[in-house]
């Protein structure tokens, strides 16, 4: 019984001091354009330019299960996000985002980037389809900010 209520104090313990996630979408079943890349197996390097309302390239094309590791450069004169999901949790995501525009990011499918700042994600795409890469923070998605990953 004591083993019990530890356990249970414990666990309430977590849930009080467990940072805040933007993300509650991903839940218990994952994330939809995949999964979090392994750093011990290969992948491919795609460097993703983030500047004024844009992401250079717009467009990538994996290989279902290739796992890629983007490497994310702010070459804009503010801060920009990346956040790789469906289109409709993006949208979902930036309404949130709109009440909370500073809003930090803990998930390994998303950074945000100060100028002149460096990022790498690494992710492996193991559904097909096209997912979306954007930037959520207010109105930069509005402009244009957004970019796609076809996996076949």
């Amino acid at each position: 019984m004591k083993t019990a209520f530890a356990i249970s104090a414990l666990a309430a313990a977590a849930l009080i001091v467990a940072p805040a996630r933007g993300h509650e979408q991903h839940g218990s079943r994952g994330y939809s354009a995949g999964e979090p890349g392994d750093p011990k197996q290969p992948s491919r390097t795609i460097e993703v330019l983030l500047s004024e309302m844009e992401f250079t390239p717009v467009r990538i094309e994996v290989k279902r299960g290739e796992q890629i590791r983007f490497v994310l450069r702010n070459a804009g004169k503010e801060d920009h996000e990346f956040l790789l999901a469906t289109k409709a949790e993006n949208l979902k995501h930036a309404a949130v985002m709109k009440k909370h525009p500073h809003m930090e990011h803990d998930e390994p499918n998303g950074a945000r980037l100060a100028p002149n700042k460096t990022a790498e994600l690494l992710w492996r795409f193991t559904k097909p389809g096209t997912f979306e890469y954007s930037c959520l923070i207010p109105d930069h998605r509005e402009f244009g900010m957004t970019g796609h990953v076809a996996v076949k």
